[in-house]
């Protein structure tokens, strides 16, 4: 399996959309295109990559606003967690349900899905070979937001602990440029970052008292 990953930093709210590209098929996963349809398309042709698919991290719309244009486009699958899946089903004709485990094959790689609830329900994170991409579950020094509709703190604090039980070589790559860096590997963020290291440290209740996602 041979992966590259294109980031780039787009709209007013730093998202960071991804293209994500099994070299041997020049196929590419474009996950949570938003803002700038046009910037990722011209990536793409740079690369000489064709898109196969679309990735959702999660539904909100600073993740997901340049599905219309992409579908206009290139009529590709969108791959959303199933808990998320209404919210976007109306913006395509080939929504496809993930699950936790489920795979997207591209070429002759295969990308992992991993449901990671707590900023929305369908939240999940994309493991592409030794890359993490953890749309707003996971930044660099933080977590996403628990406090608008459908987010869940204990859902968080799960999510957290799952992701801590991954390989600490694994390279964090987050939905917003909210961190000192763009990237960290796993291990560091278990050590460094606050929520996902008191989430391991600490049981639920404390953790929700102590770090307050």
């Amino acid at each position: 399996m041979s992966l590259a990953v294109r980031r780039l930093q787009l709209g007013p709210m730093a998202n960071f959309v991804y293209l994500v590209a099994d070299e041997a098929s020049k196929t590419f996963a474009a996950v949570d295109p938003a803002w700038d349809v046009s910037a990722v398309f011209a990536e793409a042709a740079r690369e000489g990559w064709t898109l196969a698919a679309v990735v959702l991290t999660h539904n909100h719309f600073d993740h997901s606003d340049g599905l219309p244009d992409v579908l206009r486009r290139s009529d590709v699958p969108v791959y959303v967690h199933a808990e998320d899946a209404s919210a976007v089903r109306g913006e395509g004709r080939r929504i496809v349900e993930t699950g936790d485990g489920s795979a997207l094959g591209l070429g002759d790689s295969r990308l992992e899905f991993v449901h990671t609830p707590g900023h929305t329900p369908g939240s999940q994170c994309l493991r592409a070979g030794e890359r993490l991409l953890t749309g707003d579950t996971l930044f660099i020094g933080a977590c996403g937001r628990v406090d608008l509709p459908g987010s869940d703190p204990r859902r968080m604090y799960a999510s957290l602990r799952k992701l801590g039980a991954l390989p600490d070589d694994l390279l964090v790559m987050p939905g917003h440029a909210y961190g000192p860096r763009p990237a960290a590997r796993l291990g560091d963020e278990k050590r460094e970052n606050p929520y996902l290291a008191g989430a391991l440290r600490l049981p639920l209740e404390r953790f929700l008292k102590e770090v307050d996602p």
